[in-house]
């Protein structure tokens, strides 16, 4: 089969769709990437046995730069008559189903992984989910990354059962348990302990993902304050991308977080596992989410992860036996969980291997994309009687 992959920038290609890519080639199908040239798009052309063609795609509304890629993206269908087109991030779904469409490309998929407009307003919101409900309506089927995102755009009536599915538990990938292995990262674990500046009885709580608003930060550094309190040799580590043109965070917590002696903000890092591997919790206090996958890379390595009650989370953390749960935007109720993990040693552990257990049986990268090529599949090549929404 000839599948294009389309996703809006490189780092969401690099850190979420990797291991599939490169299993789908050494299954023999010809796999084609685009997403827009820039940063780490080098990364993305050096992948094995897996052909890279950029094209720009804005992430924000630009209607003069979406037509321009819409068109592109229609032309490079028409020319290469791929058998599936497969687009995730919301800007490149909403132009590949357009294009796809109109090229007629025979499979046309998407993978949601959130939904942008929960925290937006006003005519953006109606715009974003006017792209959703038209992603679905034109493309062959799509799917949700966890079962209660797939279950909250049913009862939104944004879709019906037949035409949006989860494969497996969830998740866009699963965990590529080479990478994220606690024996191996295990022996450069004081390496970053003596890179950090961290103490010998430093306590780590875990942060990896963007840096804004609608992460939970301004939450995270509340309940980070009473911790101390309770837990003063506590360092927080964040990791991941300050992005002030999405979701600014508010000027006051910019300069606690670059200034504040017990917090290390290490920007985006191509390893996050790393800081995992020191961590004793991940915390990831969201206001919206599709699954959060790094909850399972956390898991991998045996760390247990405290998050909010929000549809994706909710099913990445099972609440009570892998992690714990809290209500969103309820820096008290974050703190409580946070200072009764770190006070209870054997509890944390406890949660930790059952996460680690949920992980290798559930969510083995290799195991999600074999699924997702089972999928590819059966929508190419479908049984006689099955009807394909």
């Amino acid at each position: 089969m000839r599948i294009v992959r389309v996703a809006t920038v490189p780092f969401f290609v690099l850190h979420h769709l990797r291991s599939q890519l490169l299993q789908l080639a050494e299954a023999g199908h010809e796999v084609i990437v685009v997403t827009s040239p820039g940063a780490r798009a080098e990364e993305v052309d050096r992948l094995a046995s897996v052909r890279f063609l950029p094209i720009p795609i804005a992430r924000p509304i630009a209607p003069l730069s979406d037509a321009a890629a819409l068109w592109r993206l229609f032309r490079l269908f028409r020319r290469l008559r791929p058998d599936i087109v497969h687009s995730t991030t919301p800007k490149a779904g909403l132009l590949c189903a357009v294009a796809g469409w109109l090229a007629g490309v025979p499979v046309r998929l998407h993978t949601f992984t959130g939904q942008v407009w929960a925290e937006l307003s006003g005519p953006v919101r109606w715009i974003a989910q006017a792209s959703d409900r038209l992603m679905i309506r034109l493309n062959t089927r799509c799917y949700a990354d966890s079962p209660s995102q797939r279950a909250y755009l049913i009862e939104s009536g944004f879709s019906t059962p037949e035409r949006l599915r989860v494969l497996g538990s969830g998740s866009l990938g699963g965990v590529d348990l080479v990478l994220f292995n606690r024996e191996r990262l295990g022996r450069g674990a004081r390496e970053t302990r003596e890179r950090l500046g961290l103490v010998p009885q430093a306590r780590v709580i875990t942060f990896v993902g963007r840096v804004t608003r609608d992460k939970g930060i301004v939450e995270l550094l509340e309940a980070f304050t009473a911790l101390r309190e309770r837990v003063p040799e506590v360092v927080l580590v964040i990791v991941g991308p300050l992005e002030p043109a999405r979701d600014p965070l508010p000027t006051e917590t910019l300069d606690r977080l670059r200034n504040d002696p017990s917090i290390r903000l290490m920007g985006y890092d191509p390893s996050p596992e790393r800081y995992l591997a020191i961590s004793e919790l991940l915390c990831l206090p969201s206001y919206r989410e599709g699954f959060g996958n790094v909850v399972l890379e956390a898991a991998a390595l045996g760390v247990p992860s405290v998050g909010t009650r929000i549809t994706g989370l909710s099913d990445a953390i099972v609440d009570g036996r892998t992690g714990v749960l809290v209500p969103v935007k309820d820096a008290s109720a974050l703190a409580i969980a946070l200072v009764e993990l770190l006070e209870n040693e054997s509890g944390r552990r406890m949660l930790g291997e059952a996460a680690r257990a949920r992980v290798i049986q559930e969510f083995d990268a290799r195991l999600v994309n074999a699924l997702l090529m089972q999928e590819y599949t059966s929508l190419m090549h479908p049984n006689p009687g099955w009807t394909i929404a």
